[in-house]
């Protein structure tokens, strides 16, 4: 693939999965209808954000990945439109859940999964309590649309991550997400802090990122709630936003990127060739003195 056209997404999910599809659906059917190859949709789209706070009910809403609803349903739409779909879901996994991407290609098939690594826990984001840190390591995938790396949510605050993918091929990040409010401190608005992360990725990368998020109020069932603000973005591979969408709209954005002009520049630039790997060590330690013992 040398030219891609992608698209990112944006809307509001409630506790109802029939609709949250059907909303989800018409907006990958507007995003291929206006040329998109690939379509990224939000974190975990088929249902409210139920990691507002903890209640075990919830974990019955995970499914095994090869009887999952929505990605039975998301798979047939691929193929249908011919378009590479990566789809969020929540996974149970024997007595294990995570938070998992499937990664579905344009003929419909499923190409393989990615695990959420980074597992936040906090107020308005208590994920440690449903999600297992995920076992896969960053992963990149050959699709019709071109070579993929993604990462879910809290990982696109780790720039190891993002570096990974590259490392291992990747032409394009993508970073289905659920990120608004900060319940302890609801003054403090971190959108822009959370665009300027991931545009660093692209630039550091030399290569597009899209980033998918969510919009709307959802309320757990103690009455606790979070604003999700929206601002889902594409960066190109300076890290400029090319496309945006605002706090509250439902719709679609489109950028292409000649991927080919893309990787030749990012060959040349040198940020790989002088890479020194063997300086690192303080990266593969927690307080970047002491090498772990599982490393």
């Amino acid at each position: 693939m040398t030219k891609l056209t992608a698209a990112i997404t944006q809307m509001a999910s409630e506790n109802d999965w029939e609709k949250n599809c059907d909303k989800a659906e018409r907006l990958v059917r507007d995003a291929a209808a206006k040329g998109a190859q690939l379509v990224l949709l939000q974190e975990l789209f088929d249902g409210d954000y139920f990691c507002i706070e903890q209640h075990a009910r919830f974990l019955k809403q995970a499914h095994e990945i090869d009887r999952h609803p929505t990605v039975k349903r998301f798979a047939a739409l691929a193929k249908e439109l011919g378009v590479v779909l990566p789809v969020s879901v929540f996974e149970r996994a024997g007595n294990a859940h995570y938070n998992t991407t499937v990664i579905v290609d344009a003929d419909g098939r499923e190409l393989g999964i990615y695990r959420k690594s980074h597992i936040p826990d906090g107020r308005g984001y208590q994920e440690k309590f449903y999600f297992s840190p995920g076992d896969t390591g960053f992963k990149v995938w050959d699709t019709a649309a071109g070579r993929i790396g993604l990462g879910i949510c809290w990982d696109q605050w780790f720039p190891e991550c993002a570096r990974a993918m590259a490392l291992m091929g990747a032409e394009v990040l993508l970073y289905p997400t659920a990120i608004g409010s900060e319940p302890p401190n609801p003054q403090y608005d971190s959108s822009t802090h959370w665009q300027n992360c991931m545009r660093g990725h692209a630039a550091a990368n030399i290569m597009p990122l899209l980033a998918s998020n969510r919009v709307g109020q959802e309320t757990a069932p103690d009455g606790r709630s979070d604003l999700f603000y929206g601002r889902s973005f594409i960066a190109d591979y300076q890290g400029e936003k090319i496309a945006e969408m605002d706090r509250t709209e439902e719709g679609v954005r489109v950028a292409s990127f000649d991927l080919e002009a893309i990787g030749e520049l990012r060959r040349s630039w040198g940020v790989f060739r002088d890479r020194r790997p063997e300086l690192y060590g303080a990266l593969m330690t927690l307080d970047g003195k002491t090498k772990s013992a599982a490393v």
